[in-house]
C-alpha cells in the first residue's frame, strides 16, 4: 500500500466511525419501526431514538437507542440496486444460525421483509460494545498486543471454517463446490455492469482466471470480507466478541476467505511494515501456520493464484462502488479514490497471475 493510501485508510476511519443524524436519503418512518419492534422484538420497550452510523455505505446501518438497551438496524438502501446485492435477509440468516453455537456474532432479534414498514427490508440485532480496529497495523498498541489481536482474528476465522454448516441449518445457504468459478463469474458481471473505463489487465484476468482455477472441492461458511474493521474486539482483551458485515457470506471455499485476509501482508497496510517481528504483528508464514494447525492442513497451495483472484475481486468490488456512486445509490467522499484503486488492483492481480504462470 502506498503512503497516499495510508491517508485514505485514515480517511475511511474518520468517515466510518461513530454516529450522526440520519441522512435525508436514508430517513424512514420511525413510528412504523417502533410499532414493528413492539410486535417482533422480544423485550423491546420504547421510546426509540434513531441515529445513523457513519459507515454502512453498502447497507445503511442505524443505532437504535432505547431506555433499556441499544440495538443495530441494517437495511437495504433505497433506489436502483445490483442483482443479488444488499441481501440483508442472508445476513440475518447466517448470524441467526451462528449465534446459538457461541460463535461471536451479535444476537439477532428480527427480520422484516415487508418494504411497507420503513421502505426496504431490514433486520435488527444487538449492539455489541467493544473496539473496532480500523488500521490493520495497530499503531496505538504495543507489539505483544498487536500479535495477540491478529492471532485472535485468525483463530476466529478458523472456528468459522470449522463450523459444520449442515449442523447449523445452512445447507441451503449456497451451492457446495465450484465456488471459485461462480465467484469469478459474479465479480466479472459486477465489474462489467459498473465499468467506467477499459482496462486490458482486467480483460486478461477475466480470460485467465477461469482457465487456471485450482481444485475447488472444499465447502465451508465463508464471510468473504473478513478483516479487523469488520469485527468488534473485547474492550480490554484480545478476543473477538462480534464478527460484523455478513453481506457477502455464503457457502464457499475457505481458502478464498483465508487468502483474502493475507492480502494485507502482500499489498495492504501490513506489507509496508519493515520488521514485523519487532512491530509485533505475526508474519504471513506464522499466520498461515496457525490457520493450518487449527483447520488440519499441511500447507496452503496456489497462493499466487489466490492473490490474483483476490486482487481481481477487490477491483470488482471497488468498481461496483464507483458504479453505485455513478447511479446515485451511494455517496462517498472516497469516490475518486475508489476509481483510482481499480487499475492499481487490476495491475497487482495481473502481476500475481504472471507469478502463477499466466
Amino acid at each position: 500500500m502506498a503512503p497516499e493510501e495510508l491517508t485514505l485508510e485514515q480517511t475511511r476511519e474518520a468517515d466510518n466511525t461513530g454516529v450522526m443524524a440520519v441522512a435525508d436519503a436514508h430517513r424512514f418512518d420511525e413510528a412504523a419501526l417502533a410499532d414493528w419492534m413492539t410486535k417482533h422484538v422480544e423485550g423491546y420497550a420504547g421510546p426509540v431514538e434513531v441515529r445513523q452510523f457513519k459507515g454502512g455505505q453498502s447497507n445503511p446501518t442505524y443505532q437504535l437507542v432505547t431506555p433499556r438497551k441499544n440495538y443495530v438496524l441494517r437495511r437495504k438502501p433505497p433506489g436502483k440496486l445490483l442483482p443479488s446485492a444488499h441481501a440483508v435477509d442472508r445476513e440475518f440468516k447466517v448470524i441467526s444460525a451462528l449465534f446459538p453455537t457461541g460463535f461471536p456474532v451479535p444476537k439477532p432479534f428480527g427480520l422484516c421483509e415487508d418494504d411497507g414498514v420503513i421502505g426496504t427490508a431490514f433486520y435488527v440485532m444487538d449492539m455489541v460494545e467493544g473496539r473496532v480496529l480500523w488500521d490493520q497495523s495497530l499503531p496505538d498498541y504495543a507489539p505483544a498486543e498487536r500479535h495477540a489481536l491478529h492471532m485472535a482474528a485468525v483463530r476466529t476465522l478458523a472456528a468459522l471454517h470449522n463450523t459444520d454448516y449442515r449442523a447449523v441449518g445452512l445447507e441451503d445457504f449456497g451451492r457446495p463446490g465450484n465456488y471459485m468459478m461462480r465467484q469469478i463469474n459474479r465479480w466479472t458481471k459486477q465489474y462489467k455492469a459498473s465499468e467506467t473505463q477499459h482496462l486490458d489487465t482486467m480483460e486478461s484476468l477475466i480470460d485467465w482466471l477461469p482457465k487456471s482455477a485450482p481444485a475447488d472441492d472444499e465447502t465451508a461458511i465463508v464471510h468473504a470480507d473478513y478483516r479487523l474493521d469488520n469485527m468488534v474486539m473485547h474492550p480490554t482483551e484480545p478476543r473477538v466478541v462480534a464478527v460484523l458485515d455478513w453481506e457477502l457470506s455464503t457457502l464457499g471455499n475457505p481458502l478464498a476467505d483465508f487468502t483474502y485476509v493475507l492480502m494485507q501482508w502482500v499489498n495492504g497496510t501490513i506489507s509496508t511494515i519493515p520488521d514485523l517481528k519487532a512491530h509485533g504483528i505475526p508474519t504471513m508464514e506464522e499466520y498461515i501456520a496457525e490457520y493450518c494447525a487449527l483447520t488440519g492442513r499441511s500447507e496452503i497451495a496456489d497462493l499466487n493464484w489466490f492473490f490474483a483472484y483476490n486482487a481481481f475481486r477487490l477491483a470488482g468490488i471497488c468498481q461496483g462502488i464507483v458504479g453505485r456512486i455513478r447511479d446515485g445509490t451511494a455517496k462517498s467522499s472516497q469516490a475518486s479514490a475508489m476509481e483510482e484503486r481499480v487499475p492499481l488492483l487490476a495491475q497487482s492481480a495481473w502481476e500475481f497471475a504472471r507469478k502463477a504462470g499466466a
